[in-house]
């Protein structure tokens, strides 16, 4: 079973900017560090891994994406480089060629995380099999399901899972949605926290939206074991964020996360660019992740280059705007101090009732 941390605090685990040294600081300082491990091949997911526990004897996280395979159509392959061809024209990029692989090996990343042990163990986009649960749970390791529904809550109860991430709408990145078509799934936060509380005895970490002490306190208050942040982790010094990626978070203005699947094929919610804009009318024919992921990788990678915010993946949450800049450890200890003197204030002033 989950047994939350000393600070009931889970660091979100964000590809891209969540690596080694952020899990590791946010855990020394009494929260759960992650490690966001799906684009990582199994060899460096492996020296990841070790790297953490070298670093700290505090428990940690490591977090992958469940997927297959993909085997896409040719023709829709081939309309997506089209589609993408200006855009590469643009950072002064050669023509699109098919990648070599569209994304790293589940089943590679998940042999590793039954060699390594990890603490905690946490999975999206997906479910595994019961046999797959009862294996790491074998290995000493806690299994967390990500649920942006009841249904998906449900299903992972079924299959043993030790705890519940119950993704709402609020969040930023991708989308955990596995059951039905993302329109049906975007629950917020707090009727998902407390829909799974009520409904199932598995212990719920809430996450979307919680950027600061007083969301902490809310999502407890519903019941929640732990809150998982990951926006207010992306200003951290230790974090991988980019520099333009920095600066959009610093910049922006009021409400200015969308939801979008045009840059990596799978709905996600960042900060809106350009891209985002461009592709909205098309997005219904852009390839499901990870074939645009793979295809918009070398573009993005041109745009980071540049200082360009035009095409990335400029992943947050709705309350990117409560973002702050800062150690990881004391970004970890603040939004729990704040949280605990929220509680207890409110607690003084409802005492008399």
């Amino acid at each position: 079973m989950f047994t939350a941390p000393s600070i009931p605090i889970v660091q979100g685990p964000m590809l891209g900017a969540s690596g080694v040294e952020l899990a590791a600081a946010v855990s020394r300082a009494g929260g759960l560090g992650s490690l966001a491990a799906a684009g990582l091949t199994a060899p460096v997911m492996r020296d990841a891994i070790r790297a953490i526990r070298a670093a700290t004897d505090k428990p940690f996280l490591v977090n992958i994406f469940v997927l297959e395979s993909a085997s896409p159509d040719p023709a829709v392959v081939t309309s997506a480089i089209e589609r993408l061809r200006p855009w590469r024209e643009r950072y002064g990029l050669p023509p699109q060629t098919t990648p070599a692989k569209w994304a790293e090996s589940f089943a590679e990343q998940f042999d590793v995380m039954l060699d390594e042990r990890p603490p905690f163990v946490s999975f999206t986009f997906g479910i595994l099999s019961r046999a797959q649960v009862e294996a790491l749970q074998a290995r000493g390791s806690r299994v967390i399901g990500t649920a942006t529904t009841l249904a998906e809550a449900r299903a992972w109860a079924a299959v043993g899972a030790d705890a519940i991430c119950a993704q709402g709408f609020e969040a930023g990145g991708h989308r955990g949605t596995f059951l039905k078509d993302v329109s049906e799934s975007l629950v917020g936060t707090v009727s998902l926290t407390r829909s799974i509380v009520a409904s199932l005895d598995i212990p719920v970490i809430a996450a979307g939206g919680i950027t600061d002490g007083a969301g902490v306190a809310a999502i407890l208050a519903l019941g929640a074991a732990a809150a998982q942040i990951g926006t207010a982790y992306l200003l951290a010094d230790e974090a991988l964020t980019s520099a333009v990626w920095r600066k959009a978070i610093s910049e922006a203005g009021d409400d200015p996360t969308r939801l979008t699947r045009a840059i990596s094929g799978r709905y996600a919610r960042g900060i809106d660019n350009e891209f985002m804009r461009a592709m909205r009318p098309v997005e219904a024919d852009i390839p499901a992740y990870p074939v645009q992921n793979a295809l918009t990788q070398e573009l993005r990678a041109a745009a980071t280059k540049a200082n360009s915010p035009d095409v990335l993946s400029l992943w947050a949450g709705q309350s990117v705007g409560l973002a702050r800049a800062g150690k990881a450890a004391d970004i970890t200890t603040n939004l729990w101090r704040d949280a605990r003197d929220i509680m207890r204030a409110n607690a003084r002033r409802w005492a008399g009732d």
